[in-house]
């Protein structure tokens, strides 16, 4: 049996969660027919939509469902962005350099397409978006007119480092100015209340926490102005047509309610098993360093599931395919685009230098996290790494 250290990449589902969905599927109805089948799929849907704002701390009316995290990040960024170019002729985006390419890449596309210009925040060493940086690029109110929205990531989906969110949309507030958050690292690692974020607009995705792949929303305030990206039926607000999926949003509001009320008792348990995870490879002799800053016990700088570590003389993707060969999944920090494997970006955009880059491993655990896979991974790494650097050297 393998050991799966890739929980930020998906998590498994929980038990309750696939019961719900099971059950909710087995029953006929459109949440918009008018008949008795389609209003039960609707209450349904309200159900679950007031029991996930209850526990992302907002109001059921600014919960928009959507297919994930992706589609809820593009409705964020393109929606607000065509909303204000019209309302008030902005024309640029003031972005983290660290962002998942969910923001990434609509970001681009508003570039190439429609020419967007784009302020870049660049984090520290560890990982961190000053709330500074952000002033001074807001600080000219003329420059401020011509911000569309500001989107900075609550936790990276790589390195884990946590943003000072509220510090940061109290800023874009002050200048008049939308803020974005992609909460889908974020959530039952770290306390989040939309409502105390100050955010305009969040997004959250179920498969992370334990529900199905396919579901998640976008959180927005009665007030954020939106373009729709998808036309149709209208459903959710006029701004994102499909029918719902009624079965994976009850599964999602389960999950998230679960994971939630068990958050704190899972973070503790988890940040010891990562920092077992660290400190054992950190003294293995191979010259392993951790990305980022981490503190022994902290799980309030850097997601408690979050292990991120560099290997000298490696290539990360050698070093996945022979975990794998050993039992141990896991990823790399890098993207690959078209086949060639690339740094991540996320590192470069740290200050670290491209040779230091390739050699990244991302070990991420969750929920079903044990000592066992803690265990499988050490005692894997040395021969592994052994063989990554020798195939490097031949290479």
């Amino acid at each position: 049996m393998s050991a799966y250290l890739d929980h930020a990449a998906t998590t498994p589902m929980r038990a309750s969660a696939r019961a719900a969905w099971l059950e909710q599927s087995e029953r006929v109805g459109n949440p918009s027919s008018l008949h008795t089948s389609g209003r039960s799929a609707r209450a349904v849907v309200e159900e679950s939509r007031e029991q996930i704002a209850a526990a992302l701390g907002a109001r059921p009316s600014e919960v928009v469902f959507t297919s994930g995290g992706t589609e809820a990040d593009n409705l964020a960024i393109k929606g607000t962005y065509a909303a204000r170019s019209r309302s008030v002729g902005a024309s640029r985006l003031v972005v983290s350099g660290i962002e998942h390419h969910a923001v990434l890449d609509p970001v681009e596309h508003l570039v190439r397409r429609q020419g967007a210009e784009v302020t870049w925040l660049e984090p520290d060493r560890c990982g961190h978006i000053a709330v500074d940086d952000l002033a001074a690029a807001l600080a000219d109110p003329g420059v401020a007119e011509q911000v569309a929205l500001v989107s900075v990531m609550w936790a990276n989906n790589e390195v884990g480092t946590v943003e000072p969110v509220a510090d940061l949309a109290a800023v874009a507030r002050e200048a008049g100015v939308p803020f974005h958050t992609d909460a889908v690292q974020a959530i039952g690692q770290l306390p989040v209340s939309f409502a105390d974020s100050g955010a305009d607009l969040m997004t959250v995705s179920a498969h992370k926490l334990g529900g199905p792949v396919g579901v998640g929303a976008l959180l927005a305030r009665r007030d954020a102005k939106l373009v729709p990206i998808v036309h149709g039926g209208g459903q959710e607000r006029q701004v994102r047509s499909g029918t719902l999926d009624a079965a994976g949003i009850r599964a999602f509001a389960v999950a998230l309610t679960e994971e939630v009320a068990e958050r704190e008792a899972t973070t503790a348990r988890v940040t010891a098993l990562r920092d077992r995870l660290i400190t054992g490879a950190l003294g293995l002799g191979l010259g392993i360093t951790v990305s980022g800053c981490w503190t022994e016990g902290d799980a309030e700088s850097r997601l408690a599931g979050n292990a991120h570590l560099l290997v000298p003389g490696c290539e990360g993707d050698s070093l996945l395919y022979l975990l794998d060969a050993a039992g141990v999944e896991c990823s790399t920090g890098s993207a690959c685009q078209a086949g060639v494997p690339r740094p991540s970006h996320v590192l470069l955009a740290m200050g670290y230098p491209e040779a230091e880059a390739r050699g990244a491993l991302r070990l991420s655990l969750g929920w079903t996290s044990t000592q066992a896979d803690v265990d499988a991974f050490l005692a894997a790494l040395p021969g592994v790494v052994e063989r990554a650097r020798r195939a490097s050297g031949a290479a």
